[in-house]
């Protein structure tokens, strides 16, 4: 994101992020401005700029339990993909970087998955890192904003307004994007979603504890 789409009107804006939300969560302006104050500081910095983590509550704890008693995907998503990174891989990223930083400073790498995934492809992968069929289901928006209050609303209103605003980008399309940014800073391909829920220790100690 740029200033001029931060400081754009709210037509504008709700264009850019593709018609579902008109302004980004407190955390992404958080990040954005964050940003901003690195590069005002003249401090050498480096910006890591991956997409939604393959780690995601929306696609880990929240839909686990529905997917292993009714293999039920429930998300708000529609038709919209998206490109999951793992974690792994952006701690790979930083590493490289901390470790050898002067051919990166000043340069902001935006970080995906290998792949763009419908939620028809995340569903079947699931159905085969849980052993059992799973099918998406598109859940409404204001379902999927009351699961969420539901869950973090007492924990953190943070992480929930920021959950909230996620589901609408995903939906309006603002995470398709796959780039090959990891690939040449890492000489390898990204970890698939596939494998990194395999490794995902939230899942495995969800279906160890369902034996």
């Amino acid at each position: 994101m740029t200033y001029e789409h931060m400081s754009a009107d709210r037509k504008h804006r709700l264009q850019w992020l593709g018609g579902l939300a008109d302004q980004w969560s407190p955390q992404q302006r958080a990040h954005w401005l964050a940003e901003q104050a690195l590069n005002w500081s003249d401090l050498p910095a480096v910006h890591v700029r991956p997409t939604i983590f393959v780690e995601n509550p929306l696609l880990t704890w929240f839909p686990l339990e529905n997917m292993y008693k009714k293999g039920e995907l429930c998300l708000p998503f529609g038709s919209a993909c998206i490109s999951p990174i793992a974690a792994k891989d952006v701690a790979d990223v930083c590493a490289n970087i901390l470790i050898s930083p002067k051919a990166h400073i000043g340069k902001s790498y935006a970080l995906t998955g290998p792949e763009s995934l419908s939620m028809n492809q995340i569903a079947a992968e699931f159905s085969r890192v849980l052993e059992r069929k799973v099918a998406y289901v598109s859940l409404s928006i204001d379902h999927s904003d009351n699961m969420i209050d539901t869950i973090l609303a007492k924990r953190s209103v943070h992480t929930a307004e920021h959950l909230k605003v996620l589901t609408r980008l995903i939906a309006g399309g603002r995470y398709e994007v796959v780039t090959d940014v990891l690939e040449k800073l890492l000489g390898r391909m990204p970890t698939s979603f596939g494998e990194a829920m395999a490794a995902n220790s939230t899942v495995n100690k969800f279906i160890d504890d369902k034996k």
